[in-house]
């Protein structure tokens, strides 16, 4: 650096000598000149500063401070803040009244069904009572209307043949009690007959006898199915008993018809009854109408055959279905209030509900209950931590993905169990809910305490988010392998008065003469004196009118700002990622990035002629370039420079560092 010399004040020539004799005091000469003696030293000051900051040469800023473009990975993380809860809790609050025995205190490790407390509880079990009756009620009405409807339709109650049906039609009105119609099984007959006393050992049930039907001229097989020991006396004075036999119809036999039976004794004698007997039905049923209502439907036909449950008259019913949703809600009504009565007696003996630690106990022995007193047990083996993610990360936060957890000092490790689908918006920003569980088995992660969180973005599908704001979602990711500059190098500028070149990529040959890589110039980015770690100032603020905006946020508007990245504008203002531009100056299509590279020849992406207003250091030339990922220190690279190329981050004097 050009050392500058300051100007030597030549002293005043001394005044001609004073002609002798006597002087006369001048009062005040002596400070007058010491003033303007004074004023001249400072006016002479004053222009030298204004040499120094104005006509000095521009490496006179200060030392000019470059860095490499190396290649490395950029993580893009995601923090906040949230309060912990535990997984599984759940608070008993006591009915009205006096607590007897109390069995647990605060800090108790409790197990679910262990007793809690005991109270009085004759008055709720009454309650109880009662309801449960009321709800029986309920019941057997609503049955019974259904009972009601299913009569309704009148059916054949085994199969058979019609006989005597009523004269019915469409919308004529039949009464409760009505005969329908007769239904006989003819496909069996039942002849009852009486014999001797005399033969009572040798007749059995099973027994095959052989039935003569004089209106068929043939004898059928029937068998003995019932022996009923009744005493029947003949004009004869002789004493008989019943005997019931049973045939099948060959379709030619109809109720009525005479018949008789001979049977045959063990010995060989046959056996006759007293007399003829007639054919009956085996199976005869009146069917009558059980409800009263108007005929929708009809299928009766005299003679005809139907099978067991057939539709034979549907009855309509007036307010039917009214009926049945009175019924119901009443029925349901009934249930609510026996549901409240059950929960309130659950009240006076309550047990634990889960196995946990008694965390909240504001009763005690004795005690009248009131209002917001109870017990608060909870299982603080697992924690959760519900939190509010920024709609602009919410793509990266995937269930199962581990999250650091510190909480007070001490870290924890989480896991994301569950995602929203949902983004629920406010002034413009939206954020969805996710929950983290962590492990606490042994109880250091303390409950309703604050803590921090962090996870790293990673890559997304690609899919949209209900609810979230379109303008507001950017790629953030893990970068590997790629091109890094420090944040320090990119500048923001206006390209409204310049030509740019006709590409952009990068020359890997440019700005890497003069052993600008030897011997370890470039370690992991790093300049000589330790004056730049990583391309990053304290915290990524940057003096001179440059601030260090967020890139990303977590956990609503109140979160933490993470990703710093600072990129100087002309005037003072600064833009983040390449992207929208804050703090001065107006985006449009005229503004991109640059970074200025150092090289003895213009490299083929270089802008010839920059724009007189940009602080262009000597030997270093203006290439525009394509940005990807930051992190508080670097900035990708995705296109326009090459690996080893140096590049101007600022400059350095005793006084101050700026950029």
């Amino acid at each position: 650096m050009t050392e500058q010399q300051t100007p030597v004040m030549t002293p005043p020539a001394a005044p001609p000598a004073a002609p002798t004799g006597p002087k006369k005091k001048r009062k005040g000469r002596g400070k007058t000149i010491a003033g303007i003696l004074i004023v001249a030293a400072i006016a002479i000051a004053l222009v030298v500063l204004v040499w120094y900051f104005v006509f000095r040469e521009d490496g006179s800023k200060g030392e000019v401070m470059t860095d490499f473009v190396t290649r490395g990975s950029i993580q893009s993380m995601v923090e906040g803040s949230g309060t912990t809860k535990a997984k599984d809790s759940a608070t008993v609050t006591p009915g009205s009244g006096t607590i007897l025995e109390l069995f647990v205190q605060e800090g108790d490790q409790v197990t679910a069904g262990q007793q809690l407390y005991r109270m009085d509880d004759t008055t709720a079990r009454d309650a109880v009572t009662e309801a449960q009756k009321s709800v029986d009620n309920c019941n057997k009405e609503l049955q019974a209307v259904y009972d009601k409807i299913a009569e309704l339709s009148i059916t054949a109650p085994h199969a058979g043949n019609l006989r005597e049906v009523a004269d019915l039609k469409v919308g004529d009105t039949v009464n409760e009690g009505d005969t329908i119609a007769t239904l006989v099984n003819d496909t069996k007959l039942r002849l009852s007959l009486y014999y001797s006393y005399a033969y009572e050992g040798d007749i059995k049930v099973g027994q095959t006898a052989q039935i003569s039907i004089p209106a068929i001229m043939a004898p059928v097989t029937g068998k003995v199915e019932q022996i009923n020991k009744v005493r029947f006396v003949s004009p004869e004075g002789a004493t008989h008993f019943e005997v019931v036999l049973v045939l099948d119809n060959p379709g030619t036999l109809a109720e009525g018809m005479d018949a008789s039976a001979g049977l045959t004794a063990a010995d060989g004698t046959p056996i006759y009854p007293y007399q003829n007997g007639k054919l009956e039905y085996y199976e005869s049923t009146k069917i009558t109408a059980k409800a009263t209502g108007p005929v929708e439907r009809v299928s009766l036909l005299n003679y005809g055959d139907v099978k067991a449950g057939q539709l034979l008259v549907q009855l309509g019913a007036k307010d039917t279905d009214e009926e049945i949703a009175s019924k119901e809600n009443a029925l349901k009504a009934a249930q609510e209030k026996l549901e409240e009565a059950t929960k309130e007696l659950e009240k006076y003996n309550a047990v634990a509900p889960i196995d946990g630690t008694v965390l909240q106990c504001s009763l005690t022995e004795g005690q009248e209950v009131s209002s917001g007193q109870g017990i608060t047990i909870a299982d603080t083996s697992q924690m959760i931590i519900e939190i509010q993610v920024d709609e602009r990360n919410a793509r990266y936060i995937k269930a199962g993905m581990m999250v650091d957890i510190n909480q007070y000092g001490t870290p924890y490790v989480g896991i994301v169990e569950s995602v929203s689908m949902t983004a629920s918006g406010e002034n413009g920003v939206a954020s969805i809910p996710a929950v983290v569980t962590v492990d606490n088995y042994d109880g250091s992660l303390l409950e309703g305490v604050g803590l921090d969180y962090s996870f790293v973005a990673s890559h997304y599908d690609g899919s949209m988010i209900p609810g979230t704001y379109a303008e507001y979602s950017f790629v953030a990711s893990e970068s590997e392998d790629c091109l890094t500059v420090p944040v320090q190098a990119v500048k923001y500028v206006s390209f409204a008065n310049v030509q740019l070149p006709e590409t952009l990529d990068a020359d890997p040959s440019a700005g890497m003469d003069d052993g600008m890589m030897d011997d370890g110039m470039m370690d992991d980015g790093m300049m000589d004196g330790g004056m730049v770690d990583d391309g990053m100032m304290d915290g990524g603020m940057v003096d001179g009118g440059v601030e260090a905006l967020p890139q990303s946020y977590s956990g609503g508007a109140f979160a933490d700002p993470l990703g710093m990245v600072a990129v100087p504008m002309p005037g003072g203002g600064v833009v983040v990622d390449g992207g929208s531009m804050s703090s001065g100056g107006a985006s449009d299509d005229s503004t991109g990035v640059i970074v200025w590279v150092k090289s003895k020849e213009a490299p083929a992406n270089a802008i010839l002629e920059p724009d007189p207003t940009w602080d262009c250091p000597e030997g270093f030339w203006a290439v525009p370039v394509e940005v990807g990922l930051s992190d508080n220190s670097k900035v990708e690279i995705t296109r326009g420079l090459a690996e080893g190329q140096e590049v101007f981050i600022g400059y350095q004097n005793p006084d101050e560092m700026y950029y």
